[in-house]
């Protein structure tokens, strides 16, 4: 078992090296973007007035979710762990440079999550039942015909075996990690862990048996709210240190064409280093171009694609350039980064913590209800490839074993899990990408036609 774990490690090192995924992701990103003529840039404060509007559905159009919840049910799987540990990983080996490489990727990645979003939307199903289907397995059978069904089944096997593990024992467990960690003896763990196990079970189970419409609920209200509570923390301690904030700017943007030096407990990286781990913890922490939020987005009561597309576009900016830039600049300003044997797992709580005491509790606070939220969301996405796959009959049956195997994640070691889901996470990505270029005529065809007729903007 330990040959095949670490076969399955070398792989998904491949698939998520710099060769191989990062590359494919960036190339179609740009050529997104440059097809769109810059959309995310141009149409960005119409995406926000799109989303103040989306609290609330139009009674004639169809859907399951207000274009809002749908952005929040997206967030809730997009903003988690990633967003406070991934960008200390991106510093702690990349250097100050790494968080400037993670918003080029944010700035490409709103191309891509329009076009996903808005193909979603155009090529999404209605089930017996009345659900609204979506998402990458859709379009690429409905857009591209039925040579092309045997992509659409590959990414929706590799989503719901990633939903098992990215989006639910690997949360679990994390969340379990830091409440233990946080507030129980070491003797007394493994009681705690088991009681948290049991809480999660509950909780979970609680939100998504209820389906999409109850997730999408929860969603709405807990992801501003647990967003609000890490940004205005972040911000409070970026004001304590305003004299340092342009400094730190200013290292971010020379680090990330000219590496950094050694200082400190820092060993220094190199531009290569800056780019490979900014747009690597980049791409995994919005997720642009996995295929995972256009799912949640094809829920949405809107009429026009275009109009969940703008919102859709919101998604890599609101995860990338506004939360995690809290983090990179706070562990910046605080000058962590540079302590000797600075561990990435709690360098952003010692960033907050050593500029206000008592605030590392809020970032424990906000890693648990990313966390959360992350299972909610993922709970969708895979429901939607097994429906994809099995039918309709299969929902509630997989909604009920996806919530048995919180706890599990919660108590278990499985580096084998673990390496098997971030390996089929990034699998998700290659159907995807090649529906998004083949059908990219199609949503530069609808982009024209919303922004034709004020009428669509309603």
């Amino acid at each position: 078992m330990e040959a095949f774990n670490a076969w399955i490690d070398k792989i998904d090192g491949v698939v998520w090296g710099p060769y191989v995924l990062i590359p494919l992701l960036l190339l179609v990103g740009v050529i997104l973007t440059v097809s769109l003529k810059f959309i995310a840039f141009r149409k960005l404060f119409h995406a926000f007035a799109v989303m103040w509007r989306g609290r609330k559905a139009h009674p004639e159009h169809e859907g399951e979710l207000t274009p809002f919840r749908a952005l929040m049910t997206s967030l809730a799987a997009t903003v988690g762990t990633g967003n406070i540990v991934g960008v200390a990983t991106a510093i702690l080996l990349g250097g100050p440079g790494a968080v400037f490489w993670m918003w080029m990727t944010a700035l490409v990645g709103m191309s891509t999550k329009f076009c996903e979003a808005t193909l979603a939307v155009h090529f999404r199903e209605v089930t017996p039942k009345g659900s609204f289907v979506g998402g990458p397995m859709y379009y690429i059978k409905n857009g591209l015909g039925k040579n092309w069904k045997w992509l659409a089944t590959l990414f929706a096997v590799f989503g719901m075996v990633a939903s098992f593990g990215i989006g639910n024992m690997t949360q679990a467990n994390s969340i379990t990690g830091n409440v233990v960690h946080a507030i129980v003896s070491p003797e007394n763990e493994q009681m705690a862990t088991m009681v948290m196990a049991a809480i999660l079970f509950v909780l979970v189970g609680i939100v998504v048996v209820g389906g999409v419409k109850r997730i999408g609920a929860v969603a709405g209200t807990l992801v501003p709210v647990m967003a609000l509570i890490y940004v205005i923390s972040g911000l409070v301690i970026l004001i304590v240190k305003i004299d340092q904030v342009p400094a730190a700017f200013w290292t971010i943007i020379e680090s990330a064409f000219t590496g950094h030096a050694a200082v400190g407990g820092f060993a220094g990286s190199t531009i290569a280093l800056a780019i490979r781990f900014g747009v690597a913890r980049g791409l995994f922490s919005n997720e642009a171009g996995l295929g995972s939020a256009p799912m949640a987005h094809a829920t949405a009561i809107v009429k026009h694609p275009v109009k969940q597309g703008l919102l859709g576009m919101l998604d890599p900016f609101l995860d990338t350039i506004v939360v995690c830039s809290i983090s990179g600049l706070v562990i910046m300003v605080s000058g962590q980064w540079m302590e000797a044997g600075a561990s990435a797992g709690v360098l952003t709580q010692n960033a907050f913590e050593s500029v206000i005491p008592g605030t590392r509790w809020l970032v424990i606070v906000s890693l648990i209800l990313f966390a959360f939220s992350t299972i909610l969301g993922w709970c969708v996405y895979g429901e939607r490839c097994v429906i994809y796959l099995f039918g309709e009959k299969a929902a509630l049956p997989y909604r009920i074993f996806f919530t048995c195997i919180v706890p599990v994640g919660a108590v278990a070691k499985l580096s084998l899990v673990w390496n098997l889901s971030d390996l089929f996470n990034g699998l998700m990505a290659i159907p995807n990408l090649i529906a998004l270029v083949l059908l990219l005529p199609v949503v530069i065809k609808l982009t024209k036609d919303y922004f034709s007729d004020e009428k669509h903007w309603e």
